[in-house]
């Protein structure tokens, strides 16, 4: 028969619970100095703040750095804190917050910070030749390169002067006269962070927020957080973009859908369109077959003018129409590109997304309330400007 050894208060519950969580203490990972747990907040002493951090042994906390302003504890029992592992002392761990602020540190604890990669607050003094000088807690100064103060050259400069951001120290030398620093090497590592998650996350079709770093004729590089794609030209707008420059800047934030996701090439790309209302559903109802409406020539090629209609609605005018009874060898001989003028909408293709037109006047027109009138200014009729062209050819 079997023995029961519980005590006379303990229930089955309170024994298998006590057992599970026995064995997952026994099954936790051991912690590496530098290493960044989430902890809970079990209880604030006078001296140190006691950690839950799921390890077998206490975690302890130095109470001066989680003082507030008025040198009370800013964290009470139950509260989450991010800590770094400093080492072990019998079944005792030791914890710290960013070594810096009110955690009184000096070079002793910015080389324990050194060894175990566990990050420093710095101030950024001024620039210096090949960096910034940097002041790390304690009043003590460290060099920072330029390359190591963001992950790119855009990510450094002037604006950071005055502030106080985390670093960590690649070299201690000299009993902490020589230290130098890099915050390049914490942003690349919360990058990857990132990354990491939005492979979880990332799908086609999803729709997230991302900077603008950079513009190009072919687009702009948008950086959504552990992840930098391309927005091409044509996935801007419904309308053709000539200058990316005169529709988005360095800096913008977007929200962009995700049009494609290969984690193998580590391409990834975006659109804007995808976002805006489509501009062809205006076609059949607005724009139909019979309307006559003002349009702006928005390029030329050898079969024809391509007339905008409206944004992202553009319509072909062939070749043969342009003549007037002239065989023509290029729109260019009568049209320019921005010039008005008035055409009707003879076919609609609406799969094909096409739309063919004629010159006003030549065919039936539609005066119903669809109509669009030529606006105050606008050149006259294309039946004008081609006599006007051939009279002047005559008097040659």
């Amino acid at each position: 028969m079997a023995i029961d050894d519980r005590t006379p208060d303990q229930s089955p519950d309170d024994e298998n619970f006590a057992a599970l969580l026995e064995r997952s203490l026994l099954d936790a990972v051991p912690l590496k100095p530098g290493e960044k747990v989430e902890a809970t907040v079990l209880q604030v002493g006078g001296e140190w703040v006691f950690l839950d951090v799921g390890q077998k042994g206490e975690g302890v906390l130095d109470v001066k750095e989680v003082l507030d302003a008025e040198g009370q504890p800013a964290v009470t029992a139950g509260s989450r804190l991010t800590v770094y592992f400093l080492g072990r002392s019998a079944d005792e761990l030791r914890f710290t917050t960013r070594i810096g602020g009110r955690s009184g540190a000096g070079t002793a604890h910015l080389e324990e910070a050194a060894r175990n990669g566990i990050p420093v607050e710095g101030r950024i003094e001024k620039e210096v030749k090949g960096g910034y000088e940097v002041r790390l807690p304690g009043g003590v100064r460290a060099f920072c390169p330029f390359s190591q103060l963001g992950r790119s050259r855009q990510e450094a400069g002037e604006s950071l002067l005055g502030q106080s951001v985390p670093f960590r120290i690649t070299q201690f030398g000299e009993q902490g006269r020589n230290i130098v620093v890099s915050r390049r090497e914490l942003l690349e590592a919360e990058r990857r962070q990132q990354r990491e998650a939005l492979r979880e996350t990332l799908k086609e079709g999803a729709v997230v927020r991302g900077t603008v770093t950079a513009l190009r004729d072919f687009g702009a590089f948008v950086d959504i957080g552990g992840v930098e794609g391309l927005l091409p030209v044509s996935e801007i707008a419904w309308g053709r973009v000539d200058k990316v420059e005169e529709v988005l800047q360095v800096g913008q934030v977007l929200e962009v859908a995700v049009k494609s996701c290969d984690w193998e090439k580590e391409r990834f790309s975006f659109s804007l369109r995808d976002l805006l209302a489509d501009p062809w559903q205006k076609v059949g109802t607005l724009y139909r077959e019979g309307t006559t409406l003002t349009g702006t020539v928005a390029r030329l090629a050898q079969f024809g003018a391509f007339v905008t209609l409206d944004e992202g609605i553009d319509g072909l005018l062939p070749i043969g129409k342009l003549g007037g009874g002239k065989r023509l060898r290029h729109p260019q001989e009568v049209l320019q590109v921005g010039q008005q003028l008035l055409v009707t909408i003879e076919g609609i293709d609406k799969n094909q997304r096409r739309i063919a037109l004629g010159l006003a006047g030549e065919g039936p027109r539609d005066e119903g309330p669809t109509s669009y009138a030529a606006p105050s200014g606008a050149m006259g009729t294309l039946g004008d400007l081609l006599k006007k062209k051939l009279d002047q050819g005559k008097k040659r």
